[in-house]
Order: structure tokens, then sequence, then C-alpha cells
């Protein structure tokens, strides 16, 4: 995205922003609402770490969506976010990676916390959601989690419909991802990030997005948040938006043909 064209945009999203910050992005009340229809589970890495998340919305659905979170979050960052997928028909699955173990509700997963096994834990979280008969995967990941988001779509031997990345960084304690690794992600992908985020995620998402073959979109807002946190900010409504509109485009299953009817 050029200058002039992020210009337009972040403007566009700021007046947005005004008129749905009344509307909140992830409260308290909405992440209780979501556990309260969901269900937990456990499942095994392929390196034999027991992970702990939670499946929401409808079985039997042939598109989902594994959301991972970012450091030092868990997944009770995504438990409100996972609630709205699932009201729109996506069977979705939010987890903990190794190490990431806030109790109650939240889970706990086994081991100790290792940046660099993300991707791993995240196709363990994959096969989970495939476990359930869904043939359509996504995912959104913030962070860490969309870091390994992108190298779990480029290792993926089913290939991933769409990825978000929510201010994911290129290099990250281990991991990284390059021109290699994207060339694999075949999916569409789309880049998140707040213009005045610190960490500079808008920087990572032009880095990421001139690598990326398409279909590839990158949306800068005008926010400083990180990650999830983005899910809550001033353009949360906006964020969430963006994310359910590449779903609703990349994922979602195309409708069955109309049948033949022949005339005698």
């Amino acid at each position: 995205m050029g200058a002039t064209a992020r210009f337009r945009f972040v403007t566009a999203l700021a007046v947005i922003a005004l008129l749905l910050s009344s509307c909140g992005g992830g409260s308290s009340a909405a992440s209780s609402a979501a556990v309260g229809a969901s269900t937990p589970v456990t499942f095994t890495t392929s390196d034999g770490v027991k992970l702990a998340g939670r499946l929401f919305g409808p079985v039997g659905a042939s598109a989902g969506v594994v959301l991972a979170h970012m450091l030092p979050a868990d997944q009770q960052s995504w438990f409100a976010f996972a609630q709205r997928l699932a009201d729109q028909g996506y069977r979705v699955l939010t987890f903990n990676f190794r190490g990431y173990c806030p109790g109650g509700d939240g889970g706990c997963s086994q081991g100790v916390k290792q940046i660099d096994a993300a991707p791993t834990d995240l196709a363990a979280a994959i096969d989970r959601l495939r476990a359930d008969g869904v043939t359509r995967v996504g995912i959104a990941g913030a962070s860490m989690g969309g870091t390994a988001a992108l190298l779990a779509a480029a290792a993926d031997p089913k290939g991933i419909a769409a990825v978000v990345a929510l201010s994911a960084p290129q290099v990250l304690s281990g991991l990284a991802v390059g021109p290699d690794v994207l060339q694999r992600v075949t999916g569409a992908k789309l880049y998140i990030a707040g213009l005045g985020d610190p960490a500079g995620a808008a920087a990572s998402a032009d880095a990421l997005l001139a690598m990326s073959p398409q279909p590839a979109q990158e949306e800068i807002v005008t926010d400083d948040a990180h990650g999830t946190d983005l899910l809550t900010a001033a353009q949360g409504q906006a964020v969430q938006q963006l994310i359910e509109r590449w779903f609703a485009r990349w994922l979602a299953a195309p409708p069955s043909p109309a049948p033949t009817v022949t005339v005698p």
C-alpha cells in the first residue's frame, strides 16, 4: 500500500472508529459469555506436549479458524472474537502455546514457554480442528502467533485457505519469515498493523506484503495497539470487521451448485 493510499485508508478508519467506538471490542462480559458457549479440549503436539484449548461454533462446520495468541497473553485474549466467528458458522479453536497456564477458563498447557516451538504447537491445533471435520482452515495469529501462523501455513501439507497476521514480526527469537517461507503460503494473506505500534509492526507488515505472492493485502490502522490489543482498542470494531471480511471472502466454502432439473 503506497503512502497516499495508506493516508486515505487510515483517515477513513479514523472516522469509522468514532462511529463504532461505543460498541466495544471484546469486553470481559463478552468473553465470559463466549466461554459458556464453548468446550474445553486438550491435544498433543508432535513432540509430546499437551496443550489446552477451547472449541467454539457448530460441530460439523466445513470451514474453521485457529486463533493463535501473542506473547505474553494467552487464549483468553481471543475468546470474545472466537464467539463472533462461531456465530457466523465457523468452527473455531483457541489454545495456549506450551508453557502458558492462566488456569480456570483459560486452561493450562504443559511444558515451558518456547517461542521457536510456536509453529509446532500451531500445527497440532490445526490437526485438532481438522479432527472435527473441518476441511477449509484459516488462521489468525497475533504478534508471535502471527509469525507462527505464516510458518505453520507454509509447512501445512493440506494447505491453509486464509491467514491473518496481526502485528506479526518478521523475526522473533528463533522464528523467521522470509521470501522462501511466504512463497509456500498459497492461501490468502492479510497483514494488519497499527500505524503507531512502537514495535514497528507497520514496517514489518510492509515487508511481509512485499515478499508475499498473491492473494495478499495489507491494512494499516490509525492505532498504537499491538496484536490482540487491536481488537479492543479505538479501532477494535474496524479491525474485527477486516478479519471477518477476509475469512468470508477466502475461507467460507463456496455455495453448492443448484441441482440440475431434467424436464421430461
